[in-house]
């Protein structure tokens, strides 16, 4: 690993992750190997809960209660384990970023005291090891649709945009709960509950099109909704994100100022990370 130089305070967040790509990706390799280190089976455990959560969903869902989902777009019926997994599938993706994001100070205290180490890139670094797993899966989430007869398309690409969309709005949030978990402990319980109770509140099991338009306009008020019905609509075919270009709008403005907000508060508080820590 080649010597880190120090970089400037008001240095932009994209310059920092540019001048550091090789040693950013890096540490994300060894990231994501070390969560498995000395486990017989390894990084495929990553991959044994999602695949084990789906297939009980399903289950419970589809063979126990017969549930049926609907398509994105029009009233034509689509396979219910399909509907599943095009929603579960940026969900893991979201909650593992949260997650591991939330821990990257703490995870990494040795380097947080190194004058030397710009920790701005910590938070990259972790959603970066959780995308890993998430390729993996929409690889999976692809070869289902194809199973099903939903075959990819030009508009199948969305998904890659869709995943930056994820990748943005779990790095914005982990810059605040990152900086903050170091003086409150507690948030990362709070972030387990919080996710938990956001599966539910999200779109993924159920269909938001069976709400009222008052009650779709309260749940779209959640970012994550706009990526799990953009990856359902990009694997079926059923529209491009700027149809709905207001939606599209609203979430990128989320994400923004929320990500300003949490690099508002991981510089107030990076004085004094490594006296916490």
């Amino acid at each position: 690993m080649s010597e880190i130089k120090k970089t400037n305070k008001k240095t932009l967040l994209i310059g920092d992750v540019f001048r550091n790509r090789s040693l950013i990706w890096s540490l994300a390799k060894n990231d994501f190997k070390k969560r498995y280190a000395g486990s017989y089976l390894g990084a495929i455990w990553a991959m044994i809960q999602p695949v084990v959560t789906v297939a009980m969903y399903y289950v419970v869902f589809d063979i126990i209660f017969k549930s049926r989902s609907e398509a994105v777009a029009g009233d034509t019926p689509i396979p219910y384990v399909l509907f599943l997994t095009a929603g579960l599938v940026p969900w893991f993706y979201f909650s593992e970023s949260l997650n591991h994001g939330t821990l990257a100070l703490t995870e990494y205290s040795y380097l947080v005291k190194k004058v030397v180490f710009n920790i701005d890139i910590l938070p990259v670094i972790k959603v970066i090891a959780a995308t890993f797993i998430h390729i993996f899966f929409t690889c999976i989430l692809l070869i289902m649709g194809c199973i099903y007869r939903y075959f990819p398309t030009i508009a199948t690409l969305q998904i890659v945009y869709y995943g930056i969309c994820t990748f943005m709005l779990s790095l914005a949030i982990c810059y605040f709960t990152s900086a903050v978990v170091v003086f409150f402990k507690d948030l990362s319980q709070i972030i387990q509950i919080a996710l938990q109770i956001g599966m539910w509140a999200t779109p993924i099991l159920w269909n938001i099109g069976r709400l009222s338009p008052r009650a779709q306009f309260f749940v779209k008020l959640n970012p994550v909704c706009y990526i799990v019905n953009g990856y359902r609509e990009a694997l079926c075919n059923a529209g491009w994100f700027f149809d709905d270009v207001g939606y599209t709008i609203y979430f990128w403005c989320f994400t923004i100022v929320f990500m300003l907000f949490g690099r508002m508060i991981f510089k107030k508080l990076k004085p004094h990370f490594a006296d916490v820590l």
